[in-house]
């Protein structure tokens, strides 16, 4: 895990060293307390440090920690209309948005600085679009075959059982990267999932699940060790999603599947198929870790003859 104290140094210089010192703190609240991935505390990073640019930029001076009490809504509206001139989408600008209201909610709580200004900022509402879900021949496809056949074999076991988690437990690829081997050592029915917000949920392991990981942890270089990695690199250290993407580009091009064929895609087709096969949405959310009903309902857009099934199915007159 890359040090807080490396991801805080870009903002040396852009700020003062009491802001700078403020944002190491939440940086450890972030990652040791709220225990949020490291992806999302870098992405935060990121859209933080082009708010600083930014307003060092208008104000000619570094912003200190006393400054940020006295932004207006209009600093902010400004920020995001910059972005949006330089092709930056809607979609950026509400996670900037969000990484802003995260960082001055921690303010207010933990240091007494407070901005209400940014309590009524707004960033334009969109619909996050799903991908289209892989028919179930082409999902079991990735998860059967082997990646490259001049790969160790280990690393050809390690990408079957991620992708086969995916599809066959609807894992997000951070949830399934997360994993150690301890954690499935000792699962045989049930497989326990740290989501967002560190909320656990049980996931059932099917016949076919357990033996892939049994499978592949005969192979695993570090199986010996408990707390080790359930997926690694080739250096011995968590696999990087990247590579894991990278993997499935190549093994979606060997079998001749869509560009749609993605991480996330193996999540939502686990979705999809369940509802295609009769699962009621409410289960469907307690296995993907929705906190919201209406998140899930989105399925039904992609499968629109799931409501008609179940009219036909239920419906006295029918």
């Amino acid at each position: 895990m890359i040090s807080p104290e490396h991801l805080i140094a870009p903002f040396e210089g852009l700020v003062s060293p009491d802001l700078q010192s403020v944002l190491l703190s939440w940086i450890k609240n972030r990652i040791f307390e709220r225990r949020v991935s490291a992806h999302t505390v870098k992405n935060y990073l990121h859209d933080l440090k082009s708010f600083f640019e930014f307003q060092k930029e208008h104000h000619s001076t570094p912003l200190k920690i006393k400054d940020l009490s006295t932004l207006e809504l209009q600093d902010f509206r400004s920020f995001l209309a910059y972005r949006l001139s330089k092709g930056l989408s809607h979609r950026s600008n509400a996670r900037a948005t969000s990484a802003l209201k995260t960082f001055f909610k921690y303010l207010k709580k933990n240091h007494d600085i407070e901005n209400t200004d940014i309590i009524t900022l707004r960033s334009a509402k969109f619909l996050n679009s799903l991908p289209r879900p892989l028919n179930i021949d082409e999902a079991l496809a990735l998860t059967c075959d082997p990646s490259l056949k001049e790969q160790e074999p280990w690393i050809e076991a390690r990408d079957q059982t991620l992708f086969t988690l995916l599809y066959g437990c609807g894992l997000r690829i951070s949830e399934a990267l997360n994993l150690s081997v301890n954690d499935v050592k000792n699962a045989t029915r049930f497989l326990t999932i740290r989501g967002k917000g560190n909320k656990e949920r049980l996931i059932p392991l099917l016949p076919f699940i357990t033996r892939k990981i049994d499978e592949y942890l005969e192979k695993h270089p570090q199986r010996n060790c408990p707390s080790a990695p359930l997926f690694i690199g080739k250096q011995g250290g968590v696999l990087n999603p990247a590579v894991a993407q990278r993997q499935l580009r190549h093994l979606r091009l060997s079998l001749g599947l869509p560009e749609t064929a993605t991480p996330h895609a193996l999540r939502h087709s686990f979705a999809t198929h369940l509802l295609q096969n009769g699962a009621d949405l409410r289960s469907i959310q307690e296995l993907l870790g929705h906190s919201s009903l209406s998140t899930t309902q989105r399925y039904t857009k992609i499968d629109p003859g799931h409501l008609s099934r179940i009219y036909e199915k239920t419906h006295p007159r029918t």
